[in-house]
């Protein structure tokens, strides 16, 4: 018999359920590019999800297939989007392989959206309204997500709601073989470490206070992504990644940049992109990776890949792309923390 397929908020514990969704979707077409996944690690997933889930409840949704009866329910996809301010990003979209083609992804899609003004016009077979464009022109913010460049279906779907693929990001992955490549940080540029909140000017006189450091970065993130994400700094700072204030000798603010001992790299945001290659190299050497470093670099950032490559990093697999409905960041100066949280 038919199993019904509904959509309601995830419960906690079900997230590892959403990772291995997240898994076996991937998985299939890696493995059909002849790149399958390792086994999955489902804990960084499932602690992302968490934030997520804390953060943007109203934004996540879980496709779920019961047995006649209700007595049997497993997740066959899920969606999550995230609101900052003005700005709306598709984080994670994914569908388990035997299930795609019926309409859950669109249908996913469709319920993590934002709320549009009403346009007068009726609904469509896509699920998504008709007269798309003026559901988009009127909308007060921006629709944004990443996606695999290798994914067309995805990206039709996207690019119907205006959400069209603007710029290739890649992932460049490896140990650093010269670190001569990187300029210190100029005369005057000092790095302040963004100490775990509790512990903020206890240890280290030239950081700022809780309130101030907050308001900071909030400006900095504004000038460089469009957007403040407070919650989404404690979540990185809380998940092990070490960040730094980047300041002139008398205090002014000028950027930001984090990296952790697993290799994982960003987000990196500057006010001046002429800091990029400093900032990179001074993060690389304060925080020693145990093994080989990654970073997502956006197209734009130029400074970035060749400080990166000349150091002896590899562009890994195909790239990724930014997709947005209208431009909101400027990628030129900016390294985001993944894909799925930028």
């Amino acid at each position: 018999m038919t199993e019904a397929v509904t959509y309601r908020p995830p419960r906690p514990n079900e997230l590892a359920d959403c990772a291995l969704v997240w898994h076996a979707s991937v998985n299939d077409y890696m493995a059909r590019l002849g790149h399958p996944l390792p086994p999955p690690v489902l804990e960084p997933a499932v602690r992302l999800g968490e934030h997520l889930l804390g953060t943007d409840p109203e934004h996540f949704r879980v496709a779920v297939k019961s047995s006649p009866g209700g007595k049997r329910e497993r997740i066959v996809g899920f969606g999550i989007g995230l609101q900052r301010e003005h700005v709306w990003f598709l984080s994670q979209l994914y569908v388990l392989p035997d299930e795609q083609h019926h309409g859950i992804g669109r249908a996913l899609l469709t319920q993590v959206l934002p709320s549009v003004p009403e346009t007068g016009a009726g609904a469509t077979d896509s699920g998504v309204g008709n007269s798309v464009d003026a559901a988009i022109d009127r909308r007060h913010g921006v629709l944004a997500t990443c996606t695999d460049s290798a994914q067309p279906i995805s990206n039709a779907l996207y690019s119907k709601l205006g959400i069209v693929a603007r710029m290739p990001v890649f992932n460049l992955v490896g140990r650093p073989g010269s670190r001569s490549v990187f300029p210190p940080l100029p005369e005057g540029v000092e790095a302040v470490a963004l100490e775990p909140p509790e512990m903020v000017s206890h240890r280290n006189p030239a950081a700022p206070g809780k309130a101030e450091l907050r308001q900071t970065i909030d400006a900095i993130d504004r000038d460089v992504l469009g957007y403040a994400h407070q919650p989404d700094h404690l979540f990185l700072r809380v998940q092990g990644r070490t960040g730094f204030l980047y300041q002139t000798s008398a205090g002014e603010p000028l950027g930001y940049g984090y990296s952790s001992q697993v290799g994982r790299f960003g987000p990196v945001a500057l006010l001046d992109e002429t800091l990029t290659a400093p900032v990179i190299g001074h993060l690389l050497r304060a925080i020693e990776p145990r093994g080989a470093a990654s970073v997502w670099v956006p197209g734009a950032n130029d400074r970035a890949m060749v400080a990166l490559l000349r150091a002896g990093l590899r562009i890994e697999g195909f790239p990724a792309m930014f997709c947005w409905t209208r431009p909101f960041a400027a990628f030129e100066r900016y390294l985001p923390a993944g894909l799925a949280l930028l």
